[in-house]
């Protein structure tokens, strides 16, 4: 993963998948932090109290370098280390995976299992799809109220993402750019505002894009 964008889940994503009569309930989520992403394996594992396992697994942080997995009492390295090679290979971060199993009866073997396991992951990643998560650069551009509604159409049109805009005295643009667009701005609200237009830095933080 880049150190300035990664890729996680869109949404919430839920997808069930059947082997051998059981069945195996997959469910992801967008997490920021560990005890959140823990916090969603109990949330299930409540809902689903009369179900045998909740595996699980998940990956955080811009580097993915906080990966955890749990059997959850089926055989080791059946389901948890599965679980998060589907999450891995996908090259996915902040997001966690639960598997409930409801045990139909018949046993599958250690084949069986990291397969249903491993495609009821798969299944819910395909529900939930993906976004790009960026480092970006936050600028707050103060222009004439005369220009604004103009600057902010023109630069909406440029891809440059605008967070809000905010009316004083004059008006404040609360932009986000990538982290080496701040000469490429620059130069585009000189040719926009004839130089009228300020920019003051906002940080910095991550977002969708």
């Amino acid at each position: 993963m880049s150190t300035d964008r990664y890729r996680t889940v869109a949404r919430v994503g839920s997808a069930e998948i059947e082997a051998k009569r059981s069945r195996f309930l997959g469910h992801v989520e967008r997490v920021a932090t560990e005890s959140d992403a823990r916090a969603v394996v109990e949330r299930i594992r409540k809902q689903r109290w009369d179900a045998r396992h909740h595996c699980s697994a998940f990956v955080l942080g811009p580097a993915g370098d906080v990966q955890r997995s749990s059997d959850d009492g089926e055989p080791s390295g059946t389901a948890g280390a599965p679980m998060l090679e589907v999450l891995r290979g996908r090259d996915l971060s902040d997001v966690v995976a639960v598997v409930t199993r409801y045990f139909g009866g018949v046993l599958l073997g250690a084949g069986g299992l990291v397969r249903a396991y491993s495609d009821a992951v798969r299944a819910a990643l395909d529900e939930a799809g993906e976004v790009e998560r960026r480092l970006l650069r936050l600028v707050d551009v103060v222009a004439d109220h005369a220009d604004a509604g103009r600057l902010e159409n023109d630069l909406r049109a440029r891809d440059v993402l605008i967070r809000g805009v905010d009316y004083a005295e004059r008006a404040t643009l609360h932009v986000a750019v990538p982290d080496g667009g701040l000469a490429e701005l620059a130069g585009v609200l000189a040719e926009l505002t004839g130089g009228t237009a300020v920019t003051e830095p906002a940080g910095s933080a991550w977002m969708d894009r």
